[in-house]
C-alpha cells in the first residue's frame, strides 16, 4: 500500500518560508539541497509572512530549485496555491479539510501528508487516504505558536506497536542530537525548520542531520 520511495523521501524533510530565514530563502534551500534534504515543504506563515503575488513568486522560485534537483515540492495548507503551481503535494493539519477531500481536489498521483497527534487521528488519516503522517511535536518547539503538547516519541511507538505501516515523519524540536532517537522509535524520517533554516552553516547542518538519520557517526 505504501511504497518504499515515500519512506526514502521522508528521510530529511525541510520545511521553510521567508519568515524562517535570515538570508535569501532560495539560497538557504539550495544549500540544504546540497546538504542532502530529501523533501521540501513551502510553509509561508507567521508574522511578516508574504501574501498574494509575493508569496506566489517565492513559491515558484523554490519550486523551480526543487525541480532542478528532483526534490518533491509540498505546499503547507494552501490547496489553491498547490493547484496553481501543480505542486507535488500538500501537507494539512487537523484543522484543515480531510485528506480525502484534498485528494479529490489535487487528483491522483499527488502526495497528501497529514499532521496527527493521536492514534485515532492517524487511523482517520489512513482511512482518508493520506500518504504519510507528520507525528509530533516530538520535542519543544518555538516555531509554531499554537503547537500541541509535546509527545516525545510515544505516538510513533504506539503506531508501530499497532502494526500500522504508514510512512511517518517526526516533527518538532528535532536536531542533530536527538534525530536518531526519532528514527529508532519507528519514524522513517525527520522534518525540521530552524535546525536548517537558522543554522550558522546550512549545508553542514543538513549534512549532519542526514547522517544522524542514517545512524552514521562522525
Amino acid at each position: 500500500m505504501w511504497n518504499e520511495e515515500m519512506r526514502s523521501k521522508l528521510q530529511l524533510y525541510f520545511i521553510m518560508g521567508s519568515t524562517n530565514c535570515k538570508e535569501d530563502p532560495e539560497k538557504v534551500l539550495l544549500k540544504a539541497i546540497d546538504g542532502g534534504i530529501t523533501m521540501f515543504q513551502f510553509r509561508e506563515k507567521g508574522e511578516g509572512a508574504l501574501t498574494g503575488t509575493e508569496k506566489m513568486n517565492l513559491a515558484q522560485k523554490l519550486q523551480n530549485r526543487c525541480k532542478e534537483h528532483a526534490i518533491p515540492f509540498i505546499v503547507n495548507d494552501d490547496i489553491e496555491l498547490a493547484l496553481t503551481l501543480n505542486a507535488d503535494g500538500v501537507h494539512i493539519g487537523q484543522d484543515d479539510e480531510d485528506a480525502s477531500t484534498v485528494r479529490k481536489k489535487l487528483g491522483e498521483g499527488k502526495i497528501v501528508g497529514v499532521s496527527a497527534h493521536t492514534l485515532w487521528e492517524v487511523k482517520k488519516a489512513i482511512a482518508d487516504g493520506a500518504d504519510y503522517i507528520g507525528a509530533g511535536p516530538i520535542y519543544p518547539t518555538l516555531t509554531k505558536a499554537d503547537a500541541e503538547p509535546v509527545k516525545g516519541t510515544s505516538l510513533i511507538e504506539e503506531v508501530r506497536k499497532s502494526d500500522i505501516r504508514i510512512p511517518i515523519v517526526g516533527i518538532g524540536g528535532i536536531n542533530e542530537g536527538n534525530a536518531r532517537a526519532v528514527i529508532e522509535a519507528g519514524a522513517d524520517g525527520i522534518s525540521v525548520i530552524t535546525a536548517i533554516s537558522l543554522a550558522a552553516d546550512v549545508f553542514e547542518s543538513s549534512s549532519a542531520l542526514k547522517k544522524a538519520v542514517a545512524g552514521i557517526s562522525e
